[in-house]
Parts: C-alpha cells; structure tokens; sequence
C-alpha cells in the first residue's frame, strides 16, 4: 500500500489510505499484469474502459463526467510516462469529490 501511497503523493498532497485500499481490492488481479497495473491515457478503448467501469460501476459518475474526470487526471500525470491505475482512478475519485464512496 505504501507504494501507491507514494505514488499518490505525487500529484496529491493528501492521501486517504482507506480509499487506496479500497482502489486496490476494486481493481483485484489487474494490478499483477504488467501491462493492466497502468492506464493509457492515448488510447480511447482504455479511457472508456475507465469511464464505463471504475467511474460508472465504483463512483456511479455520469459519463460525461467521468470522462472529464479521466481526462483531467492524465493531463495531471502527463509528464509520467507510466499512469498507475491507483493513481488515476484515485485522482479521479479526488476531482469529483467521490473519495467517500471507496472509503
């Protein structure tokens, strides 16, 4: 969990670590991939995938929200060539104020 935390850190000066957790236990065996443990933010499929699933089924966001949302975090973490999938999907519960819904 630390290293989430501290990648977190990054782009956030603080860090709920229930809703880290609870990110972690959303995204389950994803996060052992070494391809799915991060985000493209280049690639429309894997925004929508992050619209349609962690936005839409763990944050009950809007699409149209949700997107803004997915885009705003990648322009975030533009200068990191590899977008953690903890990282993005808490930047986004952060930026639609839905950080309560995790923890």
């Amino acid at each position: 969990m630390a290293d989430y935390a501290a990648d977190i850190k990054k782009y956030t000066s603080n860090v709920n670590a229930a809703a880290v957790e609870a990110i972690v236990k959303f995204c389950g065996i994803a996060l052992k991939g070494k391809d799915s443990q991060f985000v493209s933010m280049t690639d429309p499929a894997e925004v929508k995938r992050v619209v349609d699933g962690f936005c839409a089924k763990k944050l009950g966001l809007a699409a149209a929200a949700a997107e803004k949302a997915v885009l705003a975090a990648g322009e975030k973490m533009k200068a990191d060539k590899t977008k953690h999938r903890v990282t993005v999907y808490y930047l986004i519960a952060e930026a639609t104020g839905t950080l309560g819904k995790l923890a």
